[in-house]
């Protein structure tokens, strides 16, 4: 068997042309930061740019506003402080209200409206059970009111009776454009459509009916809901309302609750509802597409125009509608499932909604509108409440009498320049891709070329040389005009130059054969005609008798040298002419070894077959007198070398290949001759410095050469290795059978 092999895994990182250029092309990889570093910097000068643009919008509408002081003639607009709950401000309403008694159509009605209780109590002459809350809006020519009473006793007007106040009411008053008081009164006498009545401060005047204030008185839980609406038209600057409170029927009010006291002129509370006239001058900033407001010094609105939503800042075209054929091709797919995907784990989409309570519809707070009425434009950047959407604010203020009035304000989100930055991403992501991938994949080819052409050129080089040196073939030059081809021009001589030469040192033992025989024949022959003399010779004279010896020994030996020499250039010569035949190489072996123990009596030779003993033949295709030479240098190496005078043959079958495995136990392989072994001129004897003797016999390391050669010749390999316990050398020699 054969015994225990060691061997060594070498592994090697290659870094071939190929992957040198991929990583050379990853250098492209740079473009698209550079490019999103670019378009970054864009978006920052379309910020700056959107910035001036708000902050010329805002001076272009307050430059409109200015000293125009019939759009701002309403008083509670140049009071010096404001009262809340005294001084009222109507919503812009977004449709008409359904006179109801329900809040449900009041759009933030718990957020607009204000709550009246003691503090804010007329006159009580028992304790306070009353307290509602009041919301005032405009749509239209229209103002509209919303109270929601809380009340334990209710009171309606009784059927007969011609008071209107002493029941449960709401008494109304209002001034008209020449600054005249109007009163009124609101007595029902049931649940439903409000009965509203015109009063005068003289009392012997019968109310009269006030069509023109509509509305619903509604029952609640609590108490009950009154809502109803006042045309605007002849409506002034200044308001009031109150509820009083009656406990029994047909008797006076117990208390009362309002914004002020109705019946004084002097009490009533301002309203600020948004201007028509500022209005319609705003509406013609709407094109702008941007969110305005406009708001007087303390901080009310006065008019309005735009969404935040939908103010982005930039104008946009109408957007392509794709076919169904296009949104099916293999490009928008393509584009939608994985690149636009892959490109938003970068980019951010701008959001399509987002909340914002920075604002109410009546006031306006921030810093810079602070210093807008303050008399100092400026602008500021911030985010929403819900910190998804970027705002851009330009506040520019109104002067009216060389004194700040007011101000305008407009806002935009950046959405716009985001989706355009994103856009312009997409696309230069796109196009960089596109010429990323080919140029990777040109690089890829250009090297895969390169790549082939030096790997041709090895392989050339490798079949023209053979592992021992020798030159075997001849390499093809290359027709290109490169570096590639020049290099393979330059093979091709250095490779025929070498052929030549391999040629001339191959021939030359030959040569030297034939040269040398005839010298070397007249020395032998005068060496023996020297012998006869000498023993022709008296014993007294044959003194040149050792020297006679020693030169003949040296001639033989130089003659066997000759011999060994021509030995080894015949067999290549006569390989090339050698017929092959089928025989069986078990009858050879089997021949050898017995051949063997006869030629080495002292040599004991196991021939291990038991593990193919059905093996019965063993067909190859070559020639067996040429297997037996071979089998005569391995068996004489190994009985040369062998310390126990033990020779191990074993013959096994391999994937169709016969390997015989000869093992003899002594001296180790040195492992820097493991790969030259069998080349010629090698050789592991050791050197006899002091000259030749009767038994010196040269080596000149051609057996294991010669076996080589056979092997070669039938398609095989020899090879050998050392094996331990015990010591020793293992050749190898792998044939193919024939199939």
């Amino acid at each position: 068997m054969v015994n225990g092999k060691r061997f060594k895994l070498h592994f090697k990182l290659r870094f071939g042309l190929r992957a040198k250029l991929l990583l050379l092309s990853s250098f492209l990889f740079i473009i698209p930061w550079f490019g999103y570093q670019y378009v970054w910097e864009m978006e920052k000068y379309l910020r700056f740019g959107q910035e001036q643009t708000l902050v010329g919008t805002a001076r272009a509408l307050a430059t409109a506003l200015h000293e125009r002081e019939n759009l701002f003639n309403n008083q509670a607009s140049f009071l010096p402080n404001v009262e809340q709950g005294k001084d009222l401000y109507g919503y812009q309403l977004t449709q008409a209200i359904q006179l109801d008694g329900l809040s449900s159509d009041w759009p933030d009605f718990n957020q607009r409206t204000h709550f009246y209780h003691q503090q804010q109590q007329l006159f009580a002459k028992e304790p306070l059970s009353l307290n509602f809350k009041a919301s005032v809006g405009k749509y239209d020519k229209f103002l509209y009111l919303f109270f929601q009473v809380v009340d334990n006793h209710i009171i309606f007007r009784g059927k007969n009776s011609r008071s209107i106040t002493n029941n449960d009411h709401l008494a109304l008053s209002f001034s008209d454009n020449n600054n005249k008081l109007n009163r009124f009164i609101i007595s029902n006498k049931q649940a439903g459509w409000l009965s509203a009545f015109s009063i005068t401060d003289d009392d012997s005047n019968i109310p009269e009916p006030a069509p023109h204030i509509q509305g619903h008185w509604l029952l609640t839980p609590q108490g009950y809901n009154v809502e109803l609406r006042v045309p605007l038209d002849n409506l002034g600057d200044n308001i009031a309302f109150a509820f009083f409170d009656v406990d029994k029927a047909d008797s006076e009010a117990v208390s009362a609750i309002g914004s002020a006291d109705p019946s004084n002129a002097e009490s009533l509370g301002t309203i600020v509802v948004p201007s028509p006239e500022i209005e319609r001058i705003v509406k013609g900033m709407r094109y702008s597409n941007s969110s305005i407001w406009v708001v007087d010094q303390h901080h009310r609105v006065l008019a309005s125009a735009g969404s935040l939503k939908s103010a982005n800042g930039v104008w946009q075209a109408k957007e392509k509608q794709l076919s169904a054929a296009e949104k099916n091709s293999f490009w928008y797919q393509f584009k939608q499932q994985l690149l636009l995907p892959l490109y938003y784990k970068v980019l951010t989409k701008p959001p399509t909604d987002f909340i914002d309570q920075l604002y109410d519809a009546q006031h306006l707070r921030g810093e810079h509108i602070a210093s807008a009425l303050s008399g100092e434009a400026t602008s500021q950047w911030r985010l929403t409440t819900d910190k998804k959407a970027l705002v851009l604010s330009a506040a520019y203020p109104i002067f009216i009498n060389n004194q700040v009035q007011g101000a305008v304000i407009v806002e935009e989100t950046t959405n716009g320049i985001r989706t355009l930055r994103n856009r312009a991403l997409e696309k230069l992501f796109t196009a960089i891709l596109a010429i990323m991938s080919l140029g990777a994949l040109a690089f890829l080819l250009f090297a895969s070329r390169i790549s082939s052409r030096i790997r041709h050129l090895s392989t050339q080089a490798e079949l023209a040389i053979d592992k021992q040196g020798r030159i075997i073939g001849k390499m093809q030059a290359s027709n290109t005009n490169d570096e590639i081809g020049d290099l393979s021009r330059s093979f091709a001589t250095a490779v025929n130059r070498l052929s030549e030469y391999n040629h001339y040192l191959e021939n030359m033992a030959s040569r030297l054969s034939h040269e040398l025989r005839t010298p070397i024949a007249v020395v032998k022959t005068s060496l023996e005609n020297l012998s006869l003399l000498e023993q022709q010779q008296t014993p007294a004279n044959k003194s040149n008798s050792p020297y006679i010896e020693r030169a003949q020994t040296g001639i033989n030996t130089l003659n066997l040298i000759l011999t060994n020499m021509s030995e080894a250039t015949r067999l290549e010569q006569m390989l090339t002419t050698t017929e092959k035949i089928d025989f069986d190489l078990l009858q050879v072996v089997n021949g050898c070894i017995s051949g063997y123990r006869q030629v080495y009596p002292t040599i004991k030779f196991s021939f291990n077959n038991e593990d193919n003993a059905k093996i019965k033949t063993l067909l190859l295709h070559g020639s067996p007198e040429h297997i037996v030479q071979l089998l005569d240098k391995v068996i004489s190496n190994g009985v040369e070398f062998s310390q126990d005078h033990i020779i191990t043959i074993e013959l096994q079958m391999n994937n169709n290949n016969a390997e015989l495995f000869i093992s003899n136990n002594g001296i180790l392989l040195p492992e820097q001759l493991n790969e030259n072994l069998f080349d010629s001129m090698v050789s592991l004897r050791d050197k006899n410095p002091k000259g030749y003797s009767k038994q010196a016999v040269p080596h000149l390391g051609l057996g294991l050469y010669i076996s080589r050669l056979i092997c070669q010749f039938h398609h095989g390999k020899i090879n050998a290795y050392n094996h331990q316990n015990p010591e020793g050398v293992t050749v190898q020699i792998s044939l193919p059978t024939k199939v």
